[in-house]
C-alpha cells in the first residue's frame, strides 16, 4: 500500500500535474492535492487502485470545482478493483445547477407512504401532500426544479423503479456491495435528480462534463476518454427492419396474423405504474469496448 501511495504522491509532484492543478485551482491547488494524498492514505481499497486513475478523477473534480471529500458528498473517488472511478453525489449536481445562474430552485426529496396523491402521465404533473404521511416507509423519490424564466419540472420514481435502475446499470449493486448497497438513499436521490436535470434542465458546460464523467474511470483527461467499468450491460439489440410500404403481410398457412387485443386503460397505483422513461445515453452510457491504450493524464 505504501508503494502505491508513494506513486500517487510522485504523480502529484510532477511539474505537468502540478501545473494542471494550478491552472484550475490557482492558490487552492496545494491544499486540494494534499487532501487527495490524505484521502488515498486513509483508504486501503483506494490505495490499491491505479494511481493515474485516482489523479485523473481528481483533475475532473477540480475542473468542476467540487471537493473530493466523502464526508461532504459532492464528489467521490470510488475504488473498483484496480481502478478508481469518478462519481458525483446529488449535492454536486445541485451545486452545478445553481452555479449556472439559471435555476431559482432545485431539490430532491424522499416521498413517504400517503404523500403522493396523483400523477398525470401526459402532463408529467404530480400532486403531493407532505402533511398526510401514513408511516415511515419511503415509497419513492421526487426531484424538482424551477428556472428563473418560470419553467418548472418534477420527476417522481417509485423505489422499485430505482432499484431496477440500480441493478441494471451497476454491476456492484448486483453483487451486493458499493455505494448503491451502502448508501441507497443518496444514490436514489442522485439518480432521480440526474435524470431530471439531464433531460429537462439547462445544461451548462460544467453540467455536460459532469454527466459525461460521472460513474466513469477517466483514462485521458485531455481526450475526454472515459471507461464505464461499473456498467457492463451489452448494447441494445438493433430493431428489426420495418415494412417500408406499411403493408400487412399476406395471411398464409402457418403465417396467420394475430388479432390485436385492446389494451386496458392504465390505473393509478400511487406512482408504481408509471411508464419507464426512454434511456438517455448521457445518463446511462453503454460500456465501450475495452481499450488497450494505457491511461494517461495529459497529452
Amino acid at each position: 500500500m505504501s508503494d502505491q501511495i508513494t506513486t500517487v504522491k510522485s504523480l502529484l509532484s510532477q511539474e505537468n500535474v502540478k501545473q494542471k492543478f494550478s491552472e484550475i485551482l490557482k492558490d487552492r491547488a496545494s491544499g486540494f492535492t494534499a487532501n487527495l494524498a490524505v484521502m488515498v492514505n486513509n483508504s486501503v481499497a483506494l490505495s490499491k487502485c491505479d494511481p493515474m486513475t485516482i489523479v485523473s478523477a481528481a483533475v475532473v473534480a477540480a475542473s468542476l470545482d467540487l471537493p473530493l471529500d466523502p464526508n461532504l458528498g459532492f464528489a467521490y473517488c470510488i475504488p473498483y478493483g484496480e481502478k478508481a472511478q469518478f462519481q458525483i453525489g446529488y449535492k454536486g449536481f445541485i451545486q452545478l445547477a445553481m452555479r449556472s445562474g439559471q435555476y431559482k430552485t432545485v431539490n430532491v426529496t424522499e416521498v413517504y407512504d400517503g404523500e403522493l396523491k396523483s400523477a398525470n402521465r401526459l402532463t408529467g404533473e404530480y400532486i403531493f401532500d407532505f402533511s398526510t404521511k401514513k408511516s415511515e416507509k419511503i415509497i419513492g423519490y421526487a426531484a424538482y426544479f424551477k428556472l428563473l424564466n418560470g419553467f418548472e419540472k418534477t420527476v417522481y420514481w417509485h423505489v422499485e423503479k430505482i432499484e431496477k435502475h440500480g441493478v441494471r446499470f451497476s454491476q456492484t449493486y448486483k453483487k451486493g456491495f458499493g455505494l448503491w448497497k451502502d448508501d441507497f438513499d443518496s444514490m436514489a436521490r442522485k439518480t432521480v435528480l440526474k435524470y431530471l436535470i439531464s433531460k429537462w434542465g439547462v445544461l451548462s458546460i460544467e453540467m455536460q462534463s459532469a454527466v459525461k464523467y460521472d460513474q466513469g474511470v477517466v483514462k485521458d483527461v485531455d481526450a475526454k476518454d472515459v471507461e464505464y467499468i461499473d456498467n457492463e450491460e451489452k448494447p441494445h439489440e438493433p430493431e428489426k427492419a420495418k415494412n417500408p410500404l406499411g403493408r400487412k403481410p399476406k395471411a398464409t398457412p402457418g403465417n396467420q396474423p394475430e388479432e390485436s387485443v385492446p389494451t386496458p386503460p392504465p390505473t393509478f397505483d400511487g406512482g408504481n405504474n408509471l411508464p419507464e422513461p426512454p434511456d438517455n445515453p448521457r445518463q446511462h452510457p453503454e460500456t465501450p469496448e475495452e481499450s488497450t491504450k494505457e491511461p494517461k493524464l495529459f497529452k
